[in-house]
């Protein structure tokens, strides 16, 4: 039976410290290599040996304490406390403590035989301790017979809390998957359900993790995705573990997780005293747990290691085979087996195949060079055959000149990698690629400036890993949606939101988006997912702000409204929208949907206010419309007047004589009087309202038209004469087209008026040019006018100025609303003046 009484530490004594997570193992481990002159701890991870190495530095100061992994050392001349991981483990070195944590883990197929030879051999001057799960009892029992079992339980209870969809999740919870891209799922999910999450993965460097970590700890985010990496010690204040998943791909295979690697992450839930929960995002199939698999967590009851990997630590360097021969050779009968081929192994034997591999490999320090280059780790993870190349040619280097890696070669190599520019995959690929470089750089051997390189490898991995931070927390936080979750569901009233000068909309010091008018727009940057989230809880603060502006606009002056195409504007943003009424004059006002958020009262005191506007409007620039409106629809009215004021009226003021011939000729006198006292002109070639000319007014007429279809081409302001073809060279603009120009029509009337004035009975006569020159009229521009207006050229002209003649009127066309074809000259009758 394990002893449950408090551990007794004899000195030069072996003791193995097992329990399950949450049980102080490895900061009792840290408080006894303290106690001592020296110490050695090998951990599984180099992030959990960079953690405790900065809890010992505080502790005993940095010059006394190094940090000894493959990619990064520091160990200062005087350095009595080493702070490793089990690979790097000064083994040589003479040490009063030394302790192994997670020796359970001498069951793994990939790196187990480097803690079973850890667990046989490394061994403190005055104690040595050997930390892990209690399964590894057995083995203590049978490789380390001499060392005392010290049985510690955990401080707090964890149990099983079923199982929870992401959405739903605690906060503070640790959600673990067992691959970048599900990581990265996971964590893209969060940070749209709950505004993100922090990112640890093994591969990170310990700067990046710190770092996401720290935005954990400091409650910047609630929820935290991770690898299995955390269920190596590394200490996080986790409220409740989930597991997006029960399998892993191990190497070679996807598998299930064991109940003990199960156990180990789980464990991470609940800290010292306070109890933790585990559970699953899936409540059936293979991503849930088993009635069985949760006894035995919550139990803390597993499996027995019964066997453990190895593989001979210190191998015979004589020669390339007897190297092959000792790393290949199997265990005697017992509980240790032979560990499967490892890549260092896998790349020895590739590399043994080559003629001038074994050339330069003949002698035991030349079999040594190989055998370092081969542990070389394969960071990036690029497979066996690309890893194998590299390392052929860093062995080549290391045999050739002058015996040191070429140093612009690895320049180049380390420059390549120093930029922050790229994606989360891109930066995390570099950061793996400069871990190569850094390995190399901290062989006192293969370089000739050791120091040097290690520094600089260090500051390029330290901008990467702070790169590879920022785009962390940028792809996989919103610190706006984060604000929004934590108010949401709260008192609105209590809700942060601030409207800024500019009408920015922000949530704690974050924008979410600007209010313009009465319209919420999100940040552009904003990602689709977020956009409801973001309306939502703006518009549950926005309703105040949007009745002030209300009022605002209520008491505004005319001069702040503005009618864009067919928007009313108000103060620039859109409030109301003109749609086709019954009449030209009356379009239908449809206020925008942003005021629907308004109240009954508040909305119907704008949609008044924009009415009252509109019709002033209308009634300043467009007077005549109304009344001809009034006219078509006078019962008491002549047909001929109601047909003529309708036209009128649907033509925005403006129509062309010809198709309305019999019924203005049928108006009668005190008819054409009320059609003058309206502002309309009857013209020999057009009706039309002359003040229709001025821009303002020209402006509204065509938005008025163009709700109705008609959309007219505004000429430019203050001309004359355009050239036929340009914009607003058309009737329906009010520019009448006469051969290669086209004339304002109250011009027109003005030239045809001098015509009349000029012409005696039918005697050939010379119109007055001045005019016509005046406002730049062609001379055949001119003479089509006259032409227009019923004239003739005769041929018995004085030299000067051409001589014109008067036709007569033609007989009025038989069916006089249906325009006639060809030219009728003649058909102008004169107007009014005929």
């Amino acid at each position: 039976m394990a002893s449950s009484r408090p551990a007794h530490f004899a000195s030069g004594g072996v003791s193995a410290v097992l329990g399950p997570t949450n049980t102080g193992k490895t900061h009792l481990a840290v408080e006894r290599m303290c106690g001592h002159s020296s110490g050695i701890i090998g951990f599984p991870l180099r992030l959990l040996a960079r953690e405790v190495y900065d809890r010992v530095v505080a502790i005993k100061g940095a010059d006394q304490v190094a940090l000894m992994t493959g990619e990064e050392r520091i160990v200062p001349a005087k350095a009595r406390y080493f702070l490793c991981t089990a690979e790097s483990m000064p083994t040589d070195r003479d040490a009063a403590f030394l302790a192994v944590d997670e020796a359970q883990l001498g069951a793994d197929p990939e790196r187990g035989h480097v803690f079973t030879d850890r667990l046989l051999h490394a061994r403190g001057r005055e104690e040595t301790m050997i930390l892990g799960s209690e399964a590894l009892r057995p083995m203590v029992r049978a490789l380390v017979p001499e060392a005392e079992i010290v049985e510690r339980p955990r401080f707090s209870t964890l149990s099983y809390a079923g199982a929870k969809k992401i959405s739903r999740l605690p906060k503070r919870s640790a959600i673990v998957a067992f691959s970048a891209e599900e990581v990265y799922a996971v964590a893209e999910m969060l940070r749209r359900l709950r505004g993100g999450a922090a990112v640890v993965m093994g591969a990170l460097s310990p700067r990046t993790r710190n770092a996401q970590v720290a935005m954990f700890q400091a409650g910047e985010v609630d929820y935290l995705v991770a690898t299995d990496a955390i269920g190596m010690g590394l200490n996080m204040d986790v409220a409740h573990v989930a597991f997006a998943s029960l399998h892993k791909f191990d190497g070679r295979r996807t598998r299930r997780l064991t109940v003990a690697e199960m156990a180990q992450i789980a464990g991470r839930a609940g800290r010292h005293q306070r109890d933790g929960t585990f559970g699953a995002v899936s409540e059936e199939g293979p991503g849930a747990f088993t009635p069985e698999e949760v006894f035995a967590i919550e139990a803390h009851r597993f499996p027995r290691i019964e066997t453990m990997f190895w593989r001979e630590g210190r191998p015979d360097l004589s020669s390339v085979d007897a190297l092959i021969a000792d790393l290949e050779r199997r265990p005697e009968p017992g509980v240790l087996r032979a560990a499967p081929q490892a890549v260092d192994l896998a790349v020895l034997k590739r590399m043994a195949d080559e003629p001038w591999v074994r050339d330069r490999a003949r002698t035991p320090a030349g079999v040594a060079r190989l055998w370092a280059a081969c542990g070389l780790p394969d960071f990036r993870k690029l497979g066996l055959d690309p890893h194998t190349r590299f390392v052929e040619r860093l062995f080549r280097n290391l045999t050739e000149g002058n015996g040191y890696v070429p140093h612009q070669w690895f320049a180049d190599e380390i420059q390549r990698l120093d930029t922050i520019a790229g994606d989360v995959e891109t930066l995390a690929g570099r950061v793996a690629a400069i871990r190569t470089y850094a390995y190399m750089a901290h062989r006192a051997d293969w370089l000739t400036d050791p120091a040097h390189w290690a520094a600089r490898t260090r500051a390029i991995e330290e901008r990467l890993s702070d790169g590879l931070h920022a785009s962390l927390t940028q792809r996989f936080v919103d610190k706006r949606t984060t604000a929004l979750i934590r108010q949401i569901g709260a008192d609105a009233s209590l809700l942060p939101v601030v409207i800024g000068p500019e009408g920015e909309v922000m949530v704690e010091d974050h924008p979410i988006g600007t209010l313009a008018g009465f319209r919420f727009t999100v940040s552009p940057d904003a990602r689709a997912a977020d956009k409801r989230l973001l309306l939502a809880a703006a518009e549950k603060r926005l309703g105040g702000e949007r009745a002030k502006r209300a009022e605002a606009l209520v008491a505004a002056d005319d001069a702040d409204f503005a009618l864009d195409g067919s928007t009313i504007l108000w103060a620039g943003q859109p409030v109301a929208m003109l749609e086709a009424g019954p009449f030209v004059t009356r379009p239908r006002l449809v206020p925008d949907r942003a005021l629907d958020a308004l109240s009954p009262a508040s909305r119907q005191a704008v949609a008044a206010r924009l009415e009252r506007w509109l019709a002033a409007n209308v009634a300043r620039h467009l007077p005549a419309l109304s009344k001809l409106a009034a006219a078509a629809r006078d019962p008491a009215a002549t047909p001929a007047l109601r047909v003529v004021a309708a036209a009128l009226e649907a033509r925005g003021g403006l129509a062309e004589r010809l198709p309305l011939r019999a019924s203005v000729e049928a108006l009668t006198p005190e008819e054409r009087r009320r059609l003058r006292a309206m502002g309309v002109t009857i013209g020999a070639l057009d009706l039309f309202d002359p003040r229709l000319m001025k821009p303002a007014a020209a402006r509204w007429r065509a938005a008025l038209l163009a709700i109705r279809g008609d959309r007219l081409a505004l000429p430019r302001e203050g001309a004359s004469v355009l050239p036929r073809g340009a914009p607003g060279a058309m009737l329906a603009s009010g520019f009448r087209p006469l051969a290669a120009q086209a004339v304002r029509v109250d011009l027109v009337e003005r030239i045809a008026r001098g015509a009349h004035d000029a012409r005696q009975g039918r005697r050939p006569f010379a119109p007055d040019q001045a005019l016509a020159t005046s406002i730049g009229l062609e001379p055949a521009t001119l003479a089509r006018l006259m032409a227009d207006l019923g004239f003739k050229p005769v041929s018995d002209t004085d030299e000067g100025a051409p001589r014109w003649v008067w036709r007569g009127r033609p007989p009025a066309p038989a069916t006089p609303r249906v325009a006639p074809t060809g030219t009728w000259a003649a058909l102008a009758a004169w107007g009014d003046h005929g």
